[in-house]
């Protein structure tokens, strides 16, 4: 259904940094080009991560959420943590999503321009 997803970011250094980060601790690697343009990619969808087209600053949706499949409850944490360190904040720390489908455990960051993303994977019953 989707193809790719496009972050805007106000200082793309500073935003891909992060997303390397947090990305990463769930097997997600970018390819980054000269213009700070980062573009990560894993199982067909592809998440970019650069200034905003229009040169504006970049803002956040409200209500908006990217959501990245871990392989276990280890990543989902590895991912939140390394998030944390390069320069995200925490939007709702590891754990049990009860009212989320399955045995679901999650996390939630936001990004250095305050865009929510989180990383899930379903625990064995």
């Amino acid at each position: 259904m989707l193809t790719h997803i496009m972050m805007g970011a106000t200082n793309p250094k500073a935003s891909i940094a992060f997303y390397q980060a947090a990305l990463g601790a769930v097997g997600v690697t970018a390819t980054v080009s000269p213009d700070d343009r980062a573009y990560f990619s894993k199982d067909g969808l592809m998440l970019i991560v650069a200034r905003p087209a229009d040169g504006k600053d970049a803002t956040c949706a409200n209500g908006l959420t990217i959501g990245f499949r871990a392989q276990s409850a280890e990543e989902v944490d590895a991912f939140h943590k390394a998030g944390i360190e390069a320069g995200g904040t925490d939007e709702g720390a590891p754990g049990l999503r009860p009212n989320a489908p399955g045995k679901a455990y999650g996390a939630y960051l936001r990004d250095p321009d305050g865009n929510k993303i989180c990383a899930f994977c379903q625990l064995a019953e």
